[in-house]
């Protein structure tokens, strides 16, 4: 049945051809050019360029007129054609061997921000196996996903190592690692971290420190437990056997139940946060009070440390300048590549103690019992 009047028009009193060409307006045009947002706009080519790489320079209400242009459109700015003639991505790759760490989570967080306020994005490629072959493997990828330059959050003995190197050639800043002989690394201070846990306890009266230390594969870990082990030598003290753990919290929690059994433990270095939360609990449950019969010292100082019960002294890592450090750095190899091709070594980020409620002075008689 024709429901249109003579004159074209839907029973409503809308001509079909009017609908037909407003829906077409609606749409978005398909390949929209940047002469095309100029037009609409009313503005120069260079301009829609400016506000489409964000650089300074236009109006803000230049700006938005060029914006409201794009979205009429349906312009995107192609970025390929954009690297192509600059030269550059504006895009760093990130190598990371396990997000499973509190540390590497906020380390990557830290270098994604850092690199958003230069004007970079981020890909990320986490690699299950960290072996040469895998690594090789991720480098291929992320070239094919086009990024300037490469971020290798490498917490485990791996480049120190015969087995794996990076490719030549490539721009890269290494985080938490031991190898500033053959690669820029930018680490925090974990000597210097571990020996102020250790002294404030120390200084608290304690007669040594326990430790718990993290994997053995780690270097963070390895550079802890050296630490520890180095400041009680040094302070005449003799090290109690070293008790291990994987980071997690349950690993801190079924290493508390073997050191809460130790009566003659009174303080304790955790080399993380995540560990000494499962500590706290296993003493607890064994009826350890912390800290009148036994102090705790962390290290990270995550946001939730401060709400441990009781709230955890703890050693603070400042994941912020640590990420800041590693755009900075392969961001100057990026634009200086010639400067100082063979420039290595590393730069660390000092820590300081954050002093909470989980430690105190021994108990009277030194034996983890209250008298």
């Amino acid at each position: 049945m024709d429901t249109t009047d003579d004159g074209g028009r839907t029973p409503a009193g809308t001509r079909r051809s009017d609908t037909r060409t407003r829906r077409r307006a609606a749409r978005p045009r398909q390949g929209a050019s940047m002469a095309d947002v100029a037009r609409v706009a009313g503005v120069s080519s260079q301009t829609v360029s400016r506000v489409s790489n964000g650089f300074p320079g236009v109006t803000d209400e230049t700006r938005q007129q060029v914006l409201a242009a794009m979205r009429e459109l349906g312009y995107r700015p192609n970025s390929a054609a954009r690297a192509l003639k600059r030269g550059e991505f504006r895009t760093l790759g990130v190598i990371t061997f396990s997000l499973s760490t509190m540390g590497n989570i906020r380390t990557l967080e830290a270098i994604a921000t850092s690199a958003a306020q230069q004007g970079y994005a981020v890909t990320l490629l986490p690699v299950a196996v960290p072996t040469q072959d895998e690594v090789h493997g991720a480098f291929s990828r992320l070239g094919e996903l086009a990024v300037d330059a490469v971020i290798v959050i490498m917490e485990i003995h791996l480049l120190d190592a015969a087995t794996v190197s990076l490719p030549p050639g490539v721009q890269v800043v290494v985080a938490d690692s031991d190898a500033g002989d053959r690669y820029t690394v930018v680490d925090t201070d974990q000597v210097g971290g571990a020996r102020d846990a250790v002294r404030h306890l120390l200084d608290l009266g304690h007669d040594t420190v326990w430790h718990l230390a993290g994997p053995e594969d780690s270097f963070a870990a390895q550079r802890r437990a050296n630490a520890w082990h180095t400041t009680l030598t040094e302070a005449g003290r003799r090290p109690p056997p070293l008790v291990r753990g994987d980071w997690s919290a349950e690993s801190g929690y079924r290493a508390g139940l073997r050191i809460a059994e130790q009566w003659d433990c009174t303080a304790v270095f955790a080399a993380n946060d995540q560990m000494a939360l499962g500590l706290l609990r296993a003493l607890h449950e064994r009826g350890r009070r912390v800290p009148e019969d036994i102090s705790v010292v962390g290290f990270d100082d995550i946001a939730e440390s401060a709400s441990f019960l009781p709230p955890l002294t703890t050693i603070h890592q400042d994941f912020a300048e640590v990420g800041r450090l590693c755009v900075e750095g392969v961001l100057g190899k990026i634009r200086r590549p010639a400067q100082d091709p063979t420039e290595h070594g590393t730069t660390l980020v000092p820590t300081r103690l954050v002093l909470r409620d989980s430690t105190a002075p021994p108990p009277p008689g030194g034996d983890g019992h209250a008298v």
